[in-house]
């Protein structure tokens, strides 16, 4: 599930305090200044990188992004050995992991921040690039003035040039206007055209749905939006407090919880399908021991699992299911009965087939425990009169879309609030657009909606190859530019099939304990005979021996092989992916 409105490569932030900088770097010393570009044609971005070694050689550092006139951004867990160089950038999601490439002079990589990878080479910065850099950079043309959504024949051909490069792929729009109610299908090419009741999983616009039916109980004395989130949990289980304050049902929808973005217990027993096997039990045994990094309230952070807990909650306090009480609430009243969490089986052969970011056929995910924070099909009419419904102050759920959006969580950025469930973007100043968008393993989805015109615009999708929905839906509606076409990325190789074997606890027990890789801890568990690898940030895997000092993976294709002394002691592991490998060194028995 996707994060939102916010757009993808690097995000704007408000520019930081000024940095010194260094003197170019030189070879592979990664201490210095460096300097690349991110992605091509008029999307671009140039990225700087500033990299210091304190006086205990410890390597701090910074990155700019001056097309946003974005500076001064920390970066955390910068390593550089061996010719490789990797950090991360928390405040954006983003990681860069790189080679050094002796003969052309650079450091050659990748940067990830939540779509796939994108490759992003740097190369030592002189003194005429951070002048250009440090300038400040021209604001971003203004949308048109009196923008309407185009013709469909112009949308037609829009959706034909994002097909072009990717096979398989197809996109249902609606647009809903003044006078105007339409659906225009496109694709897949050489399969039946898609159409206003084609089913797509719309992921985490699911969220928006949730936060209706929050502000609607409320609105009916059942919960208050100040309610405590623990006040809802069963019997003997607890909530993470911090400061003295509770987390409370606002908090879950506003993304202000302090809640991380996943749970670090989900098992990813399959990775086409994360969520399946997470249970409440094991929802409720991380609540049960999580402790929040910073104080409620003090930033909104985008959190699948804090809406999907508030799906759990709302449905609890209701003492019904969630799909009963949305059906109750909202898509029955509107009569959107083409919009469900479960399809029945008569059913099951309509949602259009999905695929992953290489175009490669992905399967339907399915979220029965954090249902309410993306899992919801629907289709483009659906979606139609969900939007005529938001507009219409009249309609049904009425109260509930005033409730939800007269309450705001400033976020500090000028262009953007979070409302309960709604991301409320201003693309200029006096303008307002209700946005949510929303991934799945096949899916993308968008749903923009400006009040003052009258005007909405849903987007589906039926692939993960981005740019996708969202930039394409805010194109249509207020003419903001088109994020510019990418390659298709190469698929990995074919995993390699590896065959679980037994071995004895003694053996398990030898590589039980801690490994340190400079840029985090690999924390190694043992509970009977399951084996987990856990670590700061990342979900909590299990791991299966296939050798002794030998295991591997299934949620993600990867493999720990541990290295031991001439006395049998485990001293380390390597982590090794395709392309990737990383070691670290054990810090206890």
């Amino acid at each position: 599930m996707t994060g939102g409105g916010r757009m993808r490569a690097l995000r704007t932030l408000a520019a930081a305090a000024a940095i010194t900088v260094s003197a170019p770097a030189v070879a592979q010393d990664a201490a210095g200044d460096w300097i690349g570009t991110l992605g091509s044609g008029p999307g671009a971005l140039t990225v700087v990188v500033h990299i210091a070694r304190d006086a205990e050689g410890a390597l701090t550092g910074t990155l700019d992004s001056p097309n946003q006139n974005a500076r001064g951004i920390a970066m955390a867990a910068i390593v550089a050995a061996d010719g490789e160089l990797r950090f991360t950038v928390p405040a954006v999601g983003g990681r860069y992991q790189a080679t050094w490439d002796a003969a052309a002079g650079h450091w050659r990589g990748t940067w990830a921040q939540g779509a796939g990878p994108a490759p992003l080479n740097l190369r030592a910065a002189t003194a005429e690039d951070l002048a250009a850099a440090a300038q400040p950079a021209p604001p971003p043309p203004p949308l048109p003035a009196d923008r309407r959504v185009p013709a469909d024949d112009e949308i037609v051909r829009l959706i034909q040039e994002r097909h072009a490069p990717r096979a398989g792929q197809g996109m249902v729009v609606g647009v809903l206007e003044p006078g105007r109610a339409k659906t225009i299908g496109e694709g897949p090419a050489g399969a039946a055209a898609f159409g206003a009741d084609s089913l797509f999983e719309i992921g985490s616009i699911t969220k928006v749905f949730t936060a209706l039916l929050l502000a609607d109980m409320a609105n009916k004395g059942e919960v208050s939006l100040d309610d405590p989130a623990a006040k809802f949990l069963p019997d003997g289980h607890r909530m993470p407090e911090r400061g003295g304050r509770q987390i409370t049902l606002k908090d879950l929808s506003q993304h202000t919880s302090g809640l991380p973005r996943l749970p670090d217990n989900l098992p990813l027993s399959d990775p086409d399908d994360p969520y399946a096997d997470y249970t409440e039990e094991q929802l409720l045994a991380f609540l049960d021991g999580y402790q929040l990094p910073r104080d409620i309230g003090a930033q909104s952070e985008y959190s699948n699992l804090g809406v999907g807990l508030l799906g759990y909650l709302l449905a609890r306090a209701a003492g019904k299911d969630y799909e009963t009480l949305l059906a109750e609430r909202i898509t029955g009243p509107l009569g959107m009965d083409d919009t469900m969490v479960s399809l029945p089986p008569a059913r099951q052969a309509e949602l259009v087939q999905g695929h992953d970011q290489y175009m490669r056929p992905a399967g339907p995910w399915t979220l029965p425990t954090l249902v309410g924070a993306g899992g919801l099909r629907s289709t483009a009419d659906d979606m139609l009169k969900f939007a005529r419904a938001v507009l219409d102050p009249a309609s049904p759920i009425a109260g509930a879309v005033a409730t939800a959006l007269g309450n705001r969580f400033d976020t500090g950025n000028a262009s953007f609030e979070q409302a309960l469930g709604w991301q409320v973007i201003h693309p200029e100043p006096g303008r307002e657009v209700l946005l949510h968008n929303g991934g799945t393993g096949g899916y993308r989805s968008a749903l923009a909606i400006e009040p003052a015109t009258q005007s909405a615009v849903v987007v589906l999708v039926n692939s993960t190859v981005e740019p996708s929905a969202t930039d394409f839906a805010m194109h249509l509606l207020v003419g903001a530019p088109l994020a510019p076409l990418q390659p298709l990325p190469e698929p990995p190789p074919p995993r390699v099939a590896r065959t679980e074997v037994e071995l004895p606890v003694a053996e398990l027990d030898r590589v039980v304990g801690s490994y340190d890789f400079g840029d985090g801890v690999l924390h190694i568990t043992r509970e009977g005979t399951v084996m987990r690898s856990a670590r700061e940030g990342v979900p909590t895997l299990q791991i299966f021996p296939e050798a002794p000092l030998q295991f591997f993976f299934k949620a993600i294709d990867a493999q720990l092989r541990f290295t031991a002394d001439d006395s049998g002691k485990v001293t380390g592991v390597t982590f090794i992916q395709p392309g990737f490998e990383a070691s670290g060194t054990r810090t206890d028995p």
